[in-house]
């Protein structure tokens, strides 16, 4: 609960795409359970998810894709306050107001972001939600994401969020209705090690989500893949993505 003023805004950096807008892809950061101060510009999950963003915006800008990194208000999620997720709906009507409504959203969340885009992925602009070792406690609701596109991405090692909770998450979304891949990784929860592939991860779902580019077939494949193999799939790389201003490479599914 809130006991103190919070004077604090929401605001996105805002990188605009070359040429006419075909998406829009907003990056959630991670951040605290509890904290009513507002995010550091040095805060580490900020340097992370900007890293990200940078990734994407060179891989789709000469494609017509907008990045917009979000900043909180605050840098905690702040239980029933769920400041990040409302943060989330804020940017999401902020695009609607200046794009309309036709215009595809792609939501890529880390950590705490990722539980606020994953919170927010039942907005009917939202194209689907890439959920970067996100944060999604027991009980965390799906019923909203039937339908959606959900792909997820979560280290084995990761100490602070238990790749278990992703795992339980992406089965109950399942069931409820969503189209879930969820993908596996070695390395925890910091996203540095062999970082290409979760940049390229990224790029991949905004990418193929917003029908810029073809879907993967490592993605798609995850995507109709029964459980449990679906939601536990193990990623490496290949060479080759091809794309402009990428030296990274592609990942794909361990078969």
């Amino acid at each position: 609960m809130h006991n103190q003023t919070v004077v604090a805004r929401p605001s996105v950096e805002i990188h605009p795409a070359e040429g006419p807008v075909r998406a829009v892809a907003v990056f959630c950061h991670g951040g605290a359970a509890s904290s009513l101060v507002p995010p550091r510009d040095q805060a580490l999950s900020l340097a992370r998810m900007r890293a990200v963003e940078r990734f994407v915006r060179r891989a789709g800008r000469s494609r017509g894709v907008v990045t917009q990194l979000l900043r909180y208000r605050v840098a905690g999620w702040n239980g029933e306050a769920a400041d990040a997720y409302a943060d989330t709906r804020w940017a999401i009507q902020r695009i609607r107001d200046d794009y309309g409504e036709d215009l595809p959203i792609v939501l890529v969340g880390h950590s705490m972001g990722g539980r606020a885009a994953l919170r927010a992925g039942g907005d009917p602009q939202v194209a689907a939600v890439c959920a970067l070792a996100p944060w999604t406690p027991p009980g965390e609701p799906v019923a909203h994401l039937r339908g959606r596109t959900v792909a997820i991405l979560h280290g084995r090692g990761d100490r602070w969020v238990p790749a278990r909770l992703s795992a339980d998450f992406a089965l109950r979304a399942r069931e409820a209705g969503a189209s879930v891949a969820r993908f596996t990784v070695a390395g925890g929860h910091s996203m540095l090690r062999r970082a290409h592939r979760w940049h390229t991860f990224a790029a991949d779902v905004v990418l193929g989500a917003s029908g810029i580019e073809p879907i993967p077939p490592y993605l798609t494949n995850a995507l109709h893949r029964p459980v449990p193999e679906g939601l536990a799939v193990g990623l490496r790389s290949r060479g080759g993505s091809g794309r402009r201003g990428s030296r990274c490479r592609r990942p794909c599914a361990r078969r």
